[in-house]
């Protein structure tokens, strides 16, 4: 059985004594990080406190690294510091990262071999735009992204790979794929990942729903057989709704 996980993205939210007084009112009140993992994806320089007060069950994780090790690449981040600081989670290829920043396929498999070079667990995002939904090509279009982007890793490393399905018209829309939408993209995934490897791989890798994920629509997501968890962008801001969806995600509740 698949591990569920919650992994909230802050992205350019939160002051460093905002971010401190979220992780002190949500830090006991998490689950026991052996039924789900609940991880917060941070501004970097809050990174080191928020590791400092992370508890037994939370895990912190960056929202972006450089694919080099050390180098002449100002305003970005090693995935060397984000392990000696003690962060666990990358987020790669976030569709902000790919419109804002021009991250491409071939870059977000860089990273993703770079950060399990470093012990971090990727959470690799994929989707597509509304124009693609509507053409029929969403299946094409992300089989396409998860052969790119996790080319040349192993089946153990697809194993400690979290992949993200983030249609890109429901992030911060409002709007929401179905969860029947959701699971059957998520299921397709599934069958590319059985191709390039094997069944047995395509059931072990947990893959998230990231789109307008909220407690009013997070039972519904997670009710279906294929969605492993969210990724989860405005209801992670506040502890409250956040902690709603880790009970949601908890299969002893």
């Amino acid at each position: 059985m698949r591990k569920p996980v919650i992994a909230g993205n802050w992205k350019m939210h939160k002051t460093r004594d905002e971010a401190l007084q979220f992780i002190f009112n949500i830090n006991v009140k998490v689950p026991n990080k052996e039924f789900v993992e609940t991880v917060i994806c941070a501004q970097s320089p809050v990174l080191r406190d928020l590791v400092k007060r992370q508890g037994d069950h939370l895990r912190i994780g960056a929202q972006n690294m450089h694919e080099a090790t050390e180098g002449a690449f100002t305003g970005e981040v090693s995935a060397a510091l984000l392990e000696n600081i003690g962060v666990s989670y990358v987020v790669l290829g976030h569709s902000e990262r790919r419109e804002y920043y021009n991250e491409t396929d071939s870059s977000v498999n860089k990273k993703t071999h770079q950060a399990l070079r470093f012990d971090l667990t990727p959470i690799v995002c994929v989707g597509e735009s509304l124009e693609i939904r509507e053409s029929g090509d969403t299946n094409l279009h992300i089989s396409a992204q998860i052969k790119a982007g996790l080319k040349g890793l192993s089946a153990e490393q697809i194993r400690d790979t979290i992949i993200a399905y983030e249609p890109i018209w429901a992030i911060g829309t409002g709007k929401t794929a179905t969860p029947e939408q959701a699971n059957d993209t998520i299921k397709n995934i599934r069958k590319v990942i059985s191709s390039l490897y094997n069944a047995s791989v395509a059931e072990d890798v947990r893959i998230l729903y990231g789109g307008s994920v909220k407690p009013e629509n997070i039972d519904a997501l997670m009710a279906e057989s294929d969605i492993d968890g969210a990724l989860v962008g405005g209801a992670s801001l506040s502890a409250k709704d956040f902690l709603t969806l880790v009970e949601a995600a908890n299969p002893n509740t």
